[in-house]
């Protein structure tokens, strides 16, 4: 029972800052095992982003950095480009990734950079208060849409993944979640397939995973989850897409 529940050696352990019901503190220790099986922890370097997870390091036993808001994929490329025999990760949310770092991460991805990146897609901007993001759903209502998002005026959720996966030069592409164990189990998998890809030098390897706001989706922890898989997936379906 020890061994099932003992804390990686790369997660640090200290209370967590995250709401209840937040999946960052699944998707950083998932981070950790990956990291500690594939035994990287001396090489790997994370680029943190601004947003949420904006603390990210405190969590994380090895190197890290910070990125100004949108840019950690500038900072990776640079970084791997200056250390090739490291592993580069950014760990981005979709106000990070996908707006304000639109361009870094499709000319990152276009390059072919052998990075890895974990882009986290909770559906809403949560550090600066809730307003809608670039993946937030038609209908979700948030600070800055009141009445539901509308195709009309905000056109519809952008879907990050299916661009970057038509590109020619991008290795890998997954989305996942942790709306159950068994979904939290695959989003490991994945975890370790894109860290294994940058490894070996294949290139580009993102895994999208969809995550709970139980706080600005303004619902419980639980229905959070059950909000995920029922609604969530339907505009943001799961699996390989390259």
């Amino acid at each position: 029972m020890d061994k099932i529940f003992s804390r990686t050696q790369s997660l640090v352990d200290i209370p967590t800052h995250y709401c209840p019901g937040c999946g960052h503190g699944i998707i950083h220790r998932l981070i950790c095992e990956a990291i500690d099986e594939l035994k990287i922890r001396e090489k790997i370097i994370a680029v943190a982003p601004v947003g949420c997870a904006v603390l990210a390091y405190d969590y994380w036993d090895f190197d890290c950095t910070e990125a100004a808001h949108g840019r950690a994929l500038a900072v990776a490329t640079g970084i791997k480009r200056c250390r090739p025999e490291n592993i580069v990760f950014t760990y981005q949310g979709d106000g990070d990734l996908a707006a304000i770092g639109t361009a870094e991460t499709i000319h990152a991805a276009n390059r072919g950079e052998n990075l890895t990146v974990i882009f986290v897609n909770n559906a809403v901007y949560g550090m600066t208060g809730g307003q809608m993001a670039p993946t937030t759903l038609l209908g979700q209502k948030t600070a800055t849409t009141p009445f539901g998002r509308q195709m009309s005026n905000e056109g519809p959720p952008l879907k990050i993944s299916e661009m970057l996966a038509a590109l020619e030069a991008v290795k890998y592409v997954e989305r996942t979640s942790t709306y159950s164990p068994q979904e939290v189990l695959k989003t490991k998998k994945a975890i370790k397939t894109a860290f294994q890809n940058q490894i070996e030098a294949k290139g580009f390897s993102l895994v999208e995973i969809l995550s709970a706001c139980p706080t600005y989706w303004n619902i419980t922890p639980v229905e959070s989850l059950d909000w995920i898989k029922n609604t969530m997936v339907k505009q943001f379906p799961l699996g390989k897409l390259k």
